[in-house]
């Protein structure tokens, strides 16, 4: 796309945006939702959690 055609579509574009001042999204490509951690990092700590609780709960017979 020549640069005065790549020009003139941003203008465009922007024109439209200023008269939807406040409603215009960030982006346009669409939102992913975002986990707070990760399945793999909740896989290892339930992992760590039940291997740790397994060898106390062997020391605690003795």
């Amino acid at each position: 796309m020549p640069a005065k055609q790549r020009m003139s579509v941003a203008n465009s574009v922007f024109s439209k945006n200023v008269l939807s001042r406040g409603n215009v999204q960030k982006t346009l490509k669409p939102q992913e939702d975002k986990y707070a951690t990760t399945p793999w990092l909740i896989g290892l700590f339930v992992f760590v959690v039940c291997g740790s609780g397994e060898r106390y709960s062997k020391l605690s017979v003795l």
